[in-house]
């Protein structure tokens, strides 16, 4: 029902900038249901849980982040394209994790139970 395929990351040092992106295909999102989700970017670095990272409201106007990547993070979307971009930069040694994007509720949880394979991000000098 939810195909979500995630690229764009890399090894980058720190102050690197670099681009995510997520494609959302399947069922769920046919036609322009993708435009009705809020969709959002998750991460998890080793040996933690999967955190919350930014949302953006189902028009693109609205997005909300966690405190540590405020000022460095902004996402966006092209519901034509259905699409999710997470543009990083400034990268601190602490946004390594592998990136995940999904469907987000309002509490921020993750609202699709299917995941896509994720993007590894490493900052490293």
């Amino acid at each position: 029902q939810v195909q979500l395929v995630e690229s764009g990351g890399g090894l980058v040092q720190p102050g690197g900038s670099l681009r995510l992106s997520c494609a959302a295909s399947g069922s769920l999102f046919t036609g322009s249901l993708f435009s009705l989700y809020t969709m959002g970017w998750f991460r998890q670095a080793p040996g933690k849980q999967r955190e919350f990272v930014a949302r953006i409201n189902p028009v693109g106007i609205t997005t909300n982040y966690v405190d540590s990547v405020k000022g460095r993070f902004t996402i966006s979307r092209d519901n034509a394209k259905k699409m999710v971009y997470l543009q990083m930069n400034n990268l601190k040694p602490e946004d390594t994790a592998v990136y995940y994007c999904n469907g987000v509720w309002d509490d921020y949880s993750p609202r699709f139970d299917s995941w896509g394979q994720g993007t590894q991000v490493t900052v490293s000098s």
